[in-house]
């Protein structure tokens, strides 16, 4: 499952959170707690047995993936997945509430001790995460029991209707209460920040699905469970493998694409939008006078300006537009998909200026050898240019709208300009 509280929070200690923030922590917590304790039965013949064996097979899953979540953990950009759900799952599947929760509790204290404290995950992550587990496991329980139990047979189409229900209310419920703490704990995050990437949320589905033919195979011959480690140990390197790529192609300074990354996908849509006959646009953004910034109060602060301003600039752009850093104090921003004609000139200035005023409004609270502050007064210059107006090519957009940055400079600073059409060569004739 992913962790509650966004890495940008800054927030370790649970009561240094908002208030509100503690109250829904608390209250979920409550609640599971409560849930379990309303559960509490005598167990059926079989089930202690039963969440030893599964606790057993998360303990040797983690030992032997161990190394690469610790890599994982400390890379993660986002919200972080592990794949602890195959196990937490089968157990909501096949255990009552209060054994499911003994489970779950038993995987994350062995995940604490071997992968999160090692990273230096703050407890009270930890707990909450647990606490959204169970109470995930006690819905997903809940609808597989109201359809019958798991499928015994292959024409049990209402068992596998009940367990297809179950993983999307497992998702559901765990997603929503993670999205609500990092909503409150977070200034401004983007859906990504929320609910992780669309990989993300797609490798957890496929854990979870896994977690339901290991239930169904130890329901019927548990012996098959154990061919869930290899291909699931797999998927571990795999997901190592695409986050690697992730922290290679994004700057370490503000989470934005590196500007080596940021073209490559810059050329690909381009080119994308010249085939198609559609529109889209490059903007170059330069911080005004941010040398001042380092002089005045070190470097330490002005890369907490950087940062927040990146962040600013991703949460002010559409879902779709590429955001990335260019070196030094300078961003530039790819607008795919604009309105065709003089509707996506007007987009595209409409987005420019809200970029600049957000960044003119930002405050930065900074640390500095002489005490906490805040900077404000930041400005940026902002230049565009358009495809195919001003170009076919990236190359040539960003030489427009790089044009466009040095007269919004000439021409006094915290100002948008924009390229006129320029005129590309045609082929020579042959005389």
């Amino acid at each position: 499952m992913d962790e509650p509280l966004s890495p940008t929070s800054g927030r370790n200690d649970l009561w240094a959170l908002p208030r509100r923030a503690v109250v829904v922590v608390l209250a979920v917590e409550v609640s599971a707690v409560a849930l379990v304790v309303a559960g509490s039965a005598t167990p059926p013949p079989g089930a202690i047995g039963l969440a030893v064996f599964l606790t057993v097979l998360s303990v040797v899953h983690t030992e032997l993936a161990t190394g690469i979540e610790r890599i994982r953990r400390r890379a993660a950009q986002t919200a972080y997945f592990d794949l602890s759900s195959v196990w937490t799952f089968a157990a909501a599947l096949l255990l009552p509430p209060m054994l499911a929760a003994a489970v779950i509790a038993a995987v994350y204290l062995h995940l604490w001790q071997r992968v999160w404290r090692p990273a230096k995950v703050p407890l009270h992550r930890h707990v909450y995460t647990t606490a959204t587990v169970v109470l995930a496991a006690n819905a997903a329980h809940a609808v597989v029991q109201g359809a019958g139990g798991l499928p015994t047979a292959a024409a049990d189409l209402g068992g596998v209707a009940g367990i297809a229900l179950a993983v999307l209310l497992y998702v559901l419920v765990n997603a929503v209460l993670v999205a609500v703490v990092i909503v409150l704990t977070s200034e401004r995050p983007g859906l990504r920040d929320i609910f992780g990437g669309w990989d993300d949320n797609a490798v957890e589905i496929a854990t979870i699905c896994m977690g339901a033919l290991a239930a169904v195979a130890l329901g019927s011959t548990p012996g098959l469970v154990a061919l869930v480690l290899p291909p699931i140990l797999v998927l571990h390197r795999a997901v190592l493998v695409r986050q690697l790529e992730e922290v290679a192609s994004t700057d370490a300074k503000t989470g934005l694409l590196n500007a080596a990354a940021w073209q490559v996908q810059g050329a690909r849509i381009v080119r994308r939008v010249h085939r198609s006959r559609g529109t889209a646009a490059v903007l170059i953004l330069d911080l005004d006078h941010f040398k001042l910034v380092n002089d005045s109060y070190g470097h330490l602060a002005g890369d907490e300006v950087l940062a927040a301003v990146a962040t600013e600039l991703r949460n002010s752009v559409r879902e779709q537009d590429i955001v990335g850093r260019f070196g030094g104090e300078e961003f530039v921003v790819l607008l795919p998909d604009l309105a065709p004609g003089p509707d996506g000139n007007t987009e595209m200035r409409t987005i420019a200026e809200r970029l600049r005023k957000r960044v003119a409004e930002l405050v930065v609270p900074v640390g500095t050898p002489d005490g906490d502050l805040s900077i404000s007064g930041l400005s940026i210059s902002v230049g565009g240019a358009a495809v195919p107006n001003e170009g076919t090519t990236l190359e040539q957009v960003l030489n427009a709208a790089d044009a466009s940055l040095y007269a919004a400079k000439r021409d006094g600073r915290n100002l948008v300009r924009f390229a006129g059409p320029v005129e590309i060569p045609g082929p020579r004739s042959g005389t």
